[in-house]
């Protein structure tokens, strides 16, 4: 165990215990010193590496991120969905593509396919290994880098720094 990098992040998970709490009572300290000392001994490892690959400080600044680029990118699908919705003569190109990822953890897989699948007009149906599987309502190229990069790209650059 490295003692410096425990003490680091229970001082840290402590002094957030306290503004959270707003309190110097001696059971909120006490409860504090406690909680702290838990969860540092579960998470000092990455939360105070000094490499950024597994650095929680970093690794919730990308999620983050992550979030206003979900938002938007699903707000532009729901409009281009609603718009072929509501004017039914615009052309549809439907179909199931092949995503490779270069996403490495399964939890980062996961997340990937969801969002895919969250936003309007894609469904994520399998995902075997790198590769994900689409249903996608307007395929709008047939290169497998530009299918990549209108269905993923965004996603998955972000993603690679969370998880």
């Amino acid at each position: 165990m490295n003692f410096k990098r425990f003490i680091t992040t229970l001082i840290i998970y402590f002094l957030f215990w306290v503004a959270y709490t707003t309190s110097l009572a001696t059971d909120q300290i006490i409860i504090g010193i406690i909680l702290s000392t838990l969860l540092s001994i579960f998470t000092y490892k990455s939360f105070s590496q000094k490499k950024t690959d597994n650095n929680i400080v970093v690794r919730i600044i990308n999620l983050i991120k992550y979030i206003p680029v979900f938002i938007i990118e699903m707000i532009k699908a729901n409009l281009d969905v609603a718009r072929r919705v509501v004017n039914p003569s615009l052309p549809i190109n439907p179909g199931i593509v092949k995503i490779q990822t270069n996403l490495k953890s399964d939890y980062a897989k996961l997340f990937l396919a969801n969002s895919i699948t969250l936003t309007p007009g894609t469904l994520t149906l399998d995902v075997k290994g790198n590769d994900l599987y689409i249903h996608w309502i307007d395929i709008e190229s047939t290169d497998k880098k530009i299918q990549k990069n209108l269905i993923s790209g965004k996603f998955e650059d972000l993603l690679g720094g969370i998880f």
